[in-house]
C-alpha cells in the first residue's frame, strides 16, 4: 500500500517508517523541513513538504494514498505555550484526513497517550475499553475513532509516557536523566509506588503497522510492554547508572526539582495491553524500559526536553 505518514522524521516515525518499508509498503512522509526531508529520505521514503496548518495539502496527500498513519504533533507551539494552537492544528489535520478518506474504508491511525487516562482514572489499570469524554488530545482521539461511522477503517494507538530505545533522545526518560545530572540525585514524589507503563519504540512501530493492515474500524489499542513500572525503580535505575543517591521529595518540592514535569512524575498510570495482544497478535519481544536504561545509551545522549 501506498502510506502517507505524519510525523515520519520523529522518534516514532524513525522506526515506523522503516517497519513499513520492510514489509512492501510504499511511504509518503510529511517533512516540515530540509533535515526532516533528508532523514525520510535516507530511510527510503518519498517526501511531501508541509506542515500540520496546511489543511488542503494534507487532504490532498490523503486522497492519493491507500492509508494514512497520523503521528505529528506541533510539540513547538506546546513549548511555546500555546496548547490551544498544538490541539487545534491537531483535530485540524485530522478533520483534513476525514474528508478525504470518509466513504472509502481505507485505514486511518492516530496517536493519542495512555497518561490521559490516568488523569481520568486515577490508580485503575487503563484499558482499551476504557474511554474518556472530552479534553486535551481526548478530543483527537474520539475524533479518530469516530470517522468509523463515516466509512473509515479508523483505529488509535495509546502510547505510554515512556516509549524507550536509541531513538529517544527527547522524551521523558532522557530529560529525567538531565535533571539529574544537573540536580546531582535522583528523585521520585512521596513513597514512590505510582506506576508508569512502557514501551520499545521497535515493538510500538510494530503495533502501528499491524493496526494500519488489521484493525478492525473504531478500535482503541494499547502500545504497552511494561504494564507498570514502580517510579521508585525508574529513579533508582537513573542514579545507578549516573552514580549518584537518589532521594525521596515532598510534593511541595516537587515543582523546583522537576519543573514542568513534577504533575506527571506523580501519576499513577498502570496499563494492559491483553485485548491489543488478543485483537491483532502483536507481541512486545524487544527489552523492557529498566533494561534498555541499563544499556547505556541514554546516559550518554540525555538531557533535551520531551517532544
Amino acid at each position: 500500500m501506498r502510506i502517507f505518514v505524519s510525523g515520519a522524521s520523529g522518534h516514532i516515525g524513525s522506526a515506523v517508517v522503516p517497519e513499513l518499508i520492510s514489509t512492501g509498503h510504499h511511504v509518503v512522509g510529511l517533512a516540515r523541513s530540509d533535515a526532516a526531508a533528508e532523514k525520510i529520505t535516507a530511510m527510503g521514503a518519498k517526501v511531501r513538504r508541509g506542515d500540520l496548518d496546511e489543511t488542503d495539502d494534507l487532504r490532498a496527500a490523503a486522497s492519493a494514498a491507500d492509508g494514512v498513519i497520523h503521528l505529528a504533533f506541533r510539540h513547538d507551539l506546546m513549548q511555546a505555550g500555546d496548547r490551544n494552537g498544538a490541539a487545534s492544528a491537531d483535530l485540524g489535520a485530522i478533520n483534513a484526513f476525514a474528508k478525504a478518506l470518509a466513504g472509502t474504508g481505507k485505514p486511518l491511525v492516530g496517536t493519542s497517550g495512555i497518561l490521559l487516562l490516568a488523569i481520568a482514572n486515577p490508580g485503575q489499570v487503563g484499558t482499551e475499553e476504557d474511554v474518556v469524554h472530552g479534553g486535551f488530545r481526548i478530543d483527537a482521539e474520539n475524533l479518530v475513532i469516530g470517522m468509523a461511522d463515516r466509512g473509515v477503517r479508523s483505529s488509535v494507538v495509546r502510547l505510554p509516557p515512556t516509549v524507550h530505545s536509541v531513538l529517544d533522545t527527547t522524551g521523558y526518560i532522557p530529560t529525567l536523566i538531565g535533571i539529574a545530572r544537573d540536580k546531582g540525585f535522583a528523585a521520585y514524589v512521596g513513597d514512590g509506588t505510582n506506576r508508569w507503563p512502557a514501551v520499545h519504540t521497535l515493538d510500538a512501530a510494530h503495533l502501528f503497522r499491524l493496526a494500519l493492515e488489521n484493525a478492525v474500524a473504531g478500535t482503541r489499542l494499547h502500545a504497552v510492554g511494561d504494564e507498570g513500572i514502580p517510579f521508585t525503580q525508574i529513579a533508582g535505575t537513573i542514579a545507578s547508572n549516573l552514580g549518584v543517591g537518589v532521594r525521596s521529595l515532598e510534593a511541595s518540592a516537587a515543582d523546583d526539582y522537576f519543573g514542568f514535569l513534577a504533575p506527571v512524575v506523580q501519576l499513577d498510570s498502570p496499563a494492559s495491553s491483553a485485548r491489543t495482544q488478543e485483537l491483532l497478535g502483536w507481541k512486545p519481544n524487544h527489552p523492557g524500559l529498566i533494561e534498555d536504561m541499563n544499556q547505556g545509551h541514554y546516559f550518554r545522549t540525555a538531557g533535551s526536553s520531551p517532544a
